[in-house]
């Protein structure tokens, strides 16, 4: 099989590796369409080794496509089934075996190829948002980083799930497009003559535009907005920090996560175990996949790219100027 192959300095290309077999509790997956997303720039740069139990040199934590051969012991899901799920690496590939109940069906309807876009973003959204934060209608949310594919996930679910949206994007084009999907308040964090992040300044834009502060805040970006986030947060207000963007280092104010009561978590979804990634996929296929199938909620997709044009697509991911996911062709 085809396979998108990172190999040194920094590069990737298409090569043939075994077509794999599915183990007991296993089904192998013909791909369809695979996104790409910033831990695969991360891996490709060799700063995110992939997980034990899933290939080295071929990245891909999210896809979608058709069972083509089932392991023992599985009962849920059958040959010809059209599915989506997440995986620890290995999702840029014509085949891919993974555990069944790590998959989801696709609703009947929906483009296949655009479908493997879904599963990493939305997975981590409604992971954050609903399971950790336990965001309620009526509460503001706040998503840095708005305008990137988890971003537009969590965008449409808050909105889905009765939530105001206040987001950050480093342009006003950005936020104008997030206005289509919802978006109540859009802000281009301020910055500093010296062009660092103007931290005082993005906390008072977000007290005003929540009345008083975010109940909960989704950090796409960490580094310096940690610290404008809980002085930007309302009482008792969790914030769950997802990404690091901005950087993994951050001045914590603690005087602010002492007297508003904040909670902090963090969460990222590749290493988790296999019954842990059971139950977050679990969630998504009870909460979010049903929103799929009445339309009310669909990917944002800034492109599909051909399979053998794997480099230019991460390079346009690399180049943080899309909107919304890129998606490989696997076909």
């Amino acid at each position: 099989m085809r396979a998108v192959t990172t190999i040194s300095n920094n590069q990737l290309e298409l090569r043939e590796h075994a077509v794999p077999n599915p183990a007991r509790g296993d089904v192998r997956v013909r791909v369809q369409g695979a996104g790409i997303n910033r831990a695969d720039l991360l891996q490709l740069a060799g700063l995110y080794p992939a997980p034990a139990g899933s290939p080295a040199d071929i990245p891909g934590l999210e896809w979608s496509g058709i069972v083509d051969a089932i392991g023992d012991e599985v009962d849920d899901l059958n040959v010809g089934d059209r599915v989506f799920g997440i995986s620890g690496g290995g999702g840029q590939a014509e085949f891919i075996a993974v555990p069944a109940e790590h998959c989801a069906r696709v609703p009947d309807g929906l483009d296949l190829i655009e479908m493997g876009g879904v599963p990493e973003a939305f997975v981590t959204a409604h992971d954050a948002m609903v399971t950790t934060a336990r965001a309620k209608p009526g509460e503001w949310v706040l998503i840095h980083a708005v305008g990137s594919g988890v971003g537009t996930a969590a965008l449409q679910l808050a909105k889905a799930w009765g939530c105001s949206v206040v987001g950050t994007a480093r342009t006003p084009e950005k936020l104008e497009r997030c206005r289509e999907l919802g978006l109540d308040v859009g802000i281009v964090p301020p910055r500093t003559d010296d062009g660092k992040l103007d931290m005082l300044g993005l906390a008072s834009q977000i007290r005003e535009a929540t009345d008083g502060g975010a109940d909960v805040t989704l950090d796409l970006v960490g580094g310096d907005y940690l610290g404008a986030e809980v002085l930007g947060a309302a009482p008792n207000g969790r914030i769950v920090l997802i990404g690091t963007l901005a950087g993994g280092n951050s001045n914590l104010p603690i005087l602010g996560v002492m007297q508003k009561r904040l909670a902090i978590h963090g969460t990222v979804l590749r290493p988790r175990t296999r019954t842990e990634k059971a139950a977050a996929t679990t969630a998504f296929v009870a909460d979010v996949v049903p929103m799929f199938a009445e339309r009310r909620i669909a990917p944002v997709i800034e492109c599909v790219m051909p399979f053998a044009q794997a480099s230019a697509a991460y390079d346009l991911m690399a180049s943080d100027t899309s909107f919304g996911k890129i998606i490989l062709d696997c076909r």
